[in-house]
């Protein structure tokens, strides 16, 4: 999520309830479906980054796409991979040339021009509703901060099935929070996992306190769901196709 985003959200907790800021939040999202606002943001918080970065690193993914979930690089070797959702830094980079690796985002094209086209891994510019793969064609597919970014997240779950092999693994990192934004328009709970079961089974699953991605995983303080004030924790799931 967007930093000025997020600062917006904390600061309208009280406002949460209310019937106004409701029809807000719905007329927000409907005119984000009409007008390019949400990729164009998405965009921008790229361009900035860049600006303030340089060259964007990708020396992070590797520890969240292997010691986090219990995987190894040498499980990734030889195979099909997928990032949904991968945005520009390169997040399969530090896959073995051995394996072939995918990244799916609406912005792949402007990704290239920022960069992108310097890595290995091949950029497709799509969507995550209907992915121009076919049927059972990847062993490994992720989601890193994305699956909440989707429009439409029936049909982009039911193409997470449809992609990943029998026996291959589907990794899911992705915030839960109350409410949606322009760039995160798919907010759910916890229970998101419930929507995997009939085609995965769990191998792992944690929930964690706080709001910026890995540094939560990082820290590992457990979510405390007695705890029933609004805000936002991070799920992580590794799932395995039946």
């Amino acid at each position: 999520m967007a930093p000025y985003e997020l600062y917006l959200n904390m600061n309208i907790v009280r406002l949460r309830h209310s019937l106004i800021y409701k029809a807000a939040v719905r007329l927000t999202n409907n005119l984000a479906k009409l007008l390019p606002m949400k990729l164009w943001t998405e965009l921008l918080y790229w361009r900035l980054r860049k600006l303030d970065e340089g060259d964007l690193t990708n020396g992070h993914y590797e520890e969240f796409f292997t010691i986090h979930f219990g995987l190894s690089i040498a499980d990734y070797k030889g195979k099909r991979v997928l990032d949904i959702g991968c945005g520009p830094r390169g997040s399969l980079e530090w896959v073995s040339a051995h394996a072939d690796c995918f990244g799916l985002d609406p912005l792949a094209n402007a990704y290239l021009k920022m960069g992108a086209e310097k890595h290995r891994m091949k950029y497709i510019q799509g969507i995550s509703e209907a992915m121009p793969f076919d049927d059972a064609s990847f062993d490994i597919v992720s989601s890193f901060n994305s699956l909440d970014h989707v429009d439409d997240l029936g049909n982009s779950i039911a193409e997470i099935k449809r992609v990943i092999k029998p026996g291959g693994y589907f990794l899911l990192i992705a915030d839960i929070h109350p409410i949606p934004t322009v760039t995160e328009p798919s907010n759910f709970s916890w229970s998101i996992v419930d929507q995997f079961t009939d085609s995965f089974i769990v191998l792992r699953e944690s929930h964690y306190e706080g709001h910026q991605l890995y540094r939560s995983i990082r820290a590992a303080i457990p979510f405390d769901h007695t705890n029933s004030t609004e805000r936002y924790g991070i799920l992580t799931v590794l799932f395995q196709r039946k």
